[in-house]
């Protein structure tokens, strides 16, 4: 079935997931992989969950997606589509595995559910993900679900008082060839 395998699946966003994406977006370890500079409140968020439920992907130029645990249905992670292209047919994606569940290999079985529902479903010719060159953990996930470095923006992103280099890793929707 389409976002979903033996072990996990991938689903909407729910007004129940409030607390957990307050926790993950409140986390300033974590503001380093992205670009937030802030916590984000609690009404923020309801509005987020609110604007999801209600705008379509190419609306909102954004799909999140849950990650949770096929037995039991924990919730473990969030994956997302975004500056989703309609034009190109293309999106970047962004990974989160709850510290408790990293290792595990749901990092990489929820990249391949999200690359198949991008090519086979959306009919995307291609995903990337920016990486930062010391991120060797996300640069090996992305790397064992087939994406490849296409290039490096230098200096791209402020870490403290120094810049850090950016790498692109881009997969191509090879079956549109076929």
């Amino acid at each position: 079935m389409l976002l979903e395998n033996p072990i996990i699946k991938l689903r909407a966003l729910e007004p129940e997931d409030l607390d957990i994406l307050y926790k993950w977006e409140n986390s300033s370890t974590l503001w380093l992989h992205g670009n937030t500079l802030a916590p984000y409140s609690k009404l923020a968020l309801r509005q987020y969950i609110k604007d999801a439920l209600e705008m379509d992907l190419y609306q909102s130029k954004q799909l999140r997606l849950m990650i949770c645990l096929t037995e039991g249905g924990h919730t473990i992670g969030t994956i997302d589509l975004y500056d989703i292209d309609a034009h190109n047919r293309r999106a970047g994606v962004g990974i989160l595995i709850d510290k408790e569940y990293r290792q595990k290999g749901y990092a990489k079985l929820a990249l391949d559910l999200i690359n198949e529902y991008a090519f086979d479903f959306l009919f995307f010719n291609q995903l990337y993900a920016y990486i930062s060159i010391n991120n060797k953990k996300s640069i090996t996930l992305f790397k064992k679900s087939g994406y490849e470095e296409t290039g490096i923006l230098k200096e791209w992103i402020q870490r403290t008082d120094t810049f850090e280099d950016v790498c692109i890793y881009q997969l191509l929707n090879n079956k549109q060839k076929e």
